[in-house]
């Protein structure tokens, strides 16, 4: 592994600090992290950014140290434009736990960075982490299974294929959809869709397209299994880009010591629409493993 260095940016009140982690093969992730206590580490989904945690960053910080990075290549981390894969993902939140010597922490995956965050939990056997939340994920794409809400279930190739021609031909036009779609309602609000699609659009199209075709091959079910630690599973409830109650039952299901907790008045993001529910649950469980 490379150098790993935290170079921290302090902010005009000094409340929050800002800086880069330096990956294992020189990716440069993007880390914002602010307040002291038990660190909660949260990993954004697809062509997202840490700043869609916006609402835990400013609702935990007062208890707890709370900590969001970009994903490589996407948000305000490097545009390289290799290893867009889970494992590499995996390997860059070692990084960012390691320069940041988080201990006994939480580690928090929605939709994508679910995968990321079992990959993680896979390959570093979960090292420091002592508490999981897997939040609107499913562990396996691709699968033709029942429980399965993915809308390119059952090994769809030629859904995939459509959907990466769409986004190179029209990217503005496919955030704008793919954002209104993670809403309970389907219409994104027009204060977040303002700086949402701008997170979405920093992500390079062929980035997006590398790093979602890995995630729709992956099948972590066996790692869900084997998670041993308290962990929260946190799903939607609405028709549109959303895993809902059945994906969220199955997930929980596997995991030894998981409590399934559906938020019915959200969408694909539980955390932004209904975030005091959402806060008190990680505060709950950062709780059980003080």
């Amino acid at each position: 592994m490379g150098d790993t260095v935290f170079c921290p940016v302090e902010n005009e009140t000094g409340e929050k600090r800002k800086g880069w982690v330096v990956s294992h093969d020189g990716a440069r992730i993007y880390v914002e992290t602010a307040g002291t206590g038990i660190p909660i580490l949260l990993v954004h989904g697809w062509s997202m950014s840490g700043r869609f945690w916006c609402r835990q960053m400013a609702g935990l910080c007062d208890r707890y140290q709370v900590v969001t990075m970009d994903l490589r290549a996407h948000g305000n981390s490097s545009k390289i434009l290799q290893g867009h894969t889970m494992e590499s993902y995996s390997r860059d939140i070692h990084a960012v736990i390691t320069a940041l010597d988080l201990n006994k922490m939480v580690l928090a995956g929605w939709s994508l960075g679910g995968p990321v965050v079992l990959e993680y939990w896979r390959r570093f056997r979960g090292e420091k982490a002592s508490a999981l939340i897997l939040v609107e994920m499913t562990p396996f794409p691709f699968s033709p299974e029942k429980w399965n809400a993915h809308a390119l279930k059952g090994y769809n190739v030629e859904g995939m294929h459509a959907s990466f021609s769409r986004l190179q031909a029209a990217p503005k036009a496919f955030g704008e959809k793919f954002i209104n779609s993670m809403f309970k309602d389907g219409i994104a609000p027009s204060d977040p869709m303002e700086w949402m699609l701008p997170e979405f659009l920093k992500t390079p199209t062929p980035v997006a397209m590398a790093s979602y075709s890995d995630y729709l091959m992956g099948d972590y079910r066996d790692v869900l299994r084997g998670v041993s630690v308290p962990s929260l599973a946190i799903y939607g409830d609405a028709p549109y880009l959303c895993f809902g109650p059945e994906t969220g039952r199955y997930v929980a299901d596997l995991i030894p010591r998981c409590r399934l907790e559906i938020f019915d008045q959200s969408g694909h993001m539980p955390f932004y629409e209904q975030s005091d529910r959402f806060n008190r649950l990680v505060s709950e469980l950062v709780r059980e493993i003080a």
